[in-house]
């Protein structure tokens, strides 16, 4: 797969800020969802992409309402739309399946091997964390390979803000340059350079590079986790001390 890093690049980095949905979770379980509310599985791509579109018209517009709020308001939009009435068992369904969504195979591999390596493992995601309820991740048996799982309800914007990312810098203790941001969505990897860091894009079915004058390419793609760990051990560099990494 070609790769757009450079000699110019920055070096290896010490902390991988790991995307969640679709980039570890596997959103098209959500499909059997779709199938039987709309009768077309394929409707998920449609909620998911306008889901996406409203996260970031509400965060440029100066509103914010947590994702799965926005997310649920977003189905009737497109039901509405579509002439559906969503019974209030399909709606629950499907929250409680964005809640339960696994992960996709080479995810739990790829983080094994990424934390051998020596990097720090953190999440960023649009999703929200509640205290008393496990988290998707935690739900997909991934939540101990993270140090910190951090959430966007924290600063009440949503991603690309670059505000987001830099308060993961901060909050690590590390400058944004030591960071690479791991995501299937280019819009995540753009987000995260215009805030000064590295990035990954995991080319996930239906995801690649937008590729024009002006926009910042990803420093390393790759298919799935896996080979982004191939490719980062064969990066120049010096690598992270794994005897330094939080577990």
């Amino acid at each position: 797969m070609t790769n757009f890093d450079s000699p110019s690049a920055s070096g290896k980095p010490s902390v991988l800020v790991f995307d969640v949905n679709e980039t570890l979770l596997d959103i098209e379980s959500l499909g059997p969802h779709f199938e039987r509310i709309f009768g077309d599985a394929n409707v998920l791509r449609t909620w998911f992409g306008e889901l996406v579109t409203y996260s970031m018209t509400l965060t440029l517009s100066g509103y914010y309402v947590d994702f799965f709020t926005l997310g649920r308001a977003v189905l009737q939009m497109v039901a509405t739309i579509r002439d559906v009435t969503p019974t209030d068992d399909e709606l629950q369904s499907l929250a409680e399946g964005m809640r339960t969504m696994p992960a996709h195979p080479d995810v739990a591999p790829g983080l094994a091997s990424l934390r051998a390596d020596g990097y720090r493992l953190v999440t960023l995601t649009n999703s929200p964390h509640r205290p008393d309820v496990a988290s998707p991740l935690d739900n997909a048996g991934l939540g101990d390979f993270f140090e910190h799982q951090f959430t966007v309800d924290t600063l009440g914007v949503f991603k690309p803000s670059i505000h987001l990312y830099r308060r993961v810098a901060a909050q690590l203790g590390v400058d944004a340059s030591e960071c690479m941001m791991v995501a299937a969505h280019t819009w995540d990897t753009i987000g995260a350079q215009g805030a000064g860091m590295q990035s990954a894009l995991i080319t996930r079915p239906g995801n690649a590079p937008l590729i024009a004058d002006g926009v910042p390419q990803p420093n390393l793609l790759a298919a799935n986790l896996t080979e982004l760990a191939s490719l980062l051990e064969r990066r120049p560099g010096t690598p992270p001390t794994a005897a330094a990494t939080p577990r």
